[in-house]
């Protein structure tokens, strides 16, 4: 057996527009660009957070990406209809409800609001915020 250790890195998004979406990633969610470079043929943005990194990037040479649906509500829990990733969460520490308020004044929507029911098994609330690029991002409350 390994002893080798791992630690999450990073989440990579591909952007239609990516300088507007590490802006809205450093608006709405408080990121903070650290990098911003090309790499095979296309712009790519490195938005920084406590413990992890979204690399957001553009489209290369010759690549067609479809676009994603993004979380749709389903009964009391949320549905993604596409294989490949669901989403990606940050944990919220303070008060979600009013988090998710100040969002939707800096004009955030959500799929599915903030919601204690969907995260009964641990005793928490979670809601869906809609990212650009049909991106959802799960706020956890802490």
């Amino acid at each position: 057996m390994s002893d080798a250790k791992i630690v999450f890195d990073h989440v990579h998004i591909i952007s239609e527009d990516p300088q507007s979406s590490a802006a809205w990633y450093v608006e709405m969610l408080g990121g903070k660009i650290t990098d911003a470079y090309e790499l095979r043929g296309a712009p790519q943005i490195a938005v920084a957070f406590e413990g992890a990194t979204i690399l957001i990037r553009g489209q290369r040479p010759g690549e067609n990406p479809d676009r994603t649906k993004g979380i749709q509500p389903f009964g009391d829990f949320a549905s993604h209809d596409e294989w490949g990733t669901d989403h990606f969460a940050f944990r919220v520490h303070g008060d979600l409800d009013e988090f998710c308020s100040c969002l939707k004044e800096k004009g955030a929507t959500f799929s599915i609001e903030p919601d204690d029911s969907i995260g009964r098994t641990w005793g928490g609330s979670i809601a869906y915020l809609n990212a650009p690029d049909g991106v959802s991002v799960e706020l956890v409350q802490a």
